[in-house]
């Protein structure tokens, strides 16, 4: 398995065809990133983890940043989550040289959404909240488009600041 985040939540289908999230554990390697195996990375220790720069880049997908905000807004109250899972993100990008991959609209409207969901879940699990919120968890064709015109999230302006959606509800 490579290093990184890679498994900590990639759904797999079951022989029903359902979904199941599998949670892994962090295990280090001579590189000093770590590489996930069976059981559980609590929230603080995934967020600890990603500050400190042991997430391989090769590994960290849209649903690894779903499972990393998730622990971030339990963690924290969303205002404070959402300060510094951006500032997280932002530095991980410029350690590698990549900073035009931060979106300040995409950050703040998953970071928003995912904490309403959470509050209507009433859950505090993230297996139990990756299983009833799979839509968060894919990025093409995802929850976003039915908000916001796919040029708008393109845009430098999306990047630099939270801009309002521009689209309905219903992709109209």
């Amino acid at each position: 398995m490579s290093a990184g985040l890679e498994g900590l939540l990639h759904p797999r289908e079951s022989r029903q065809g359902c979904r199941r999230y599998e949670a892994h554990v962090r295990r280090r390697r001579c590189s000093g990133h770590f590489e996930l195996r069976e059981d559980f990375m609590s929230n603080q220790e995934l967020i600890r983890s990603f500050e400190n720069d042991a997430i391989s880049e090769e590994s960290f997908h849209h649903a690894d940043h779903v499972r990393l905000a998730f622990a971030y807004l339990s963690e924290y109250p969303v205002l404070r989550a959402l300060e510094k899972f951006s500032n997280a993100l932002k530095r991980f990008g410029e350690m590698r040289g990549k900073t035009r991959l931060y979106n300040e609209t995409v950050t703040c409207a998953y970071v928003f959404i995912i904490r309403e969901r959470m509050v209507r879940s009433g859950s505090a699990d993230w297996e139990e909240f990756a299983r009833q919120n799979p839509d968060l968890l894919s990025w093409r064709d995802g929850i976003l488009n039915r908000y916001y015109r796919e040029a708008t999230l393109k845009s430098d302006l999306a990047r630099r600041v939270f801009v309002l959606p521009d689209r309905g509800c219903h992709g109209g």
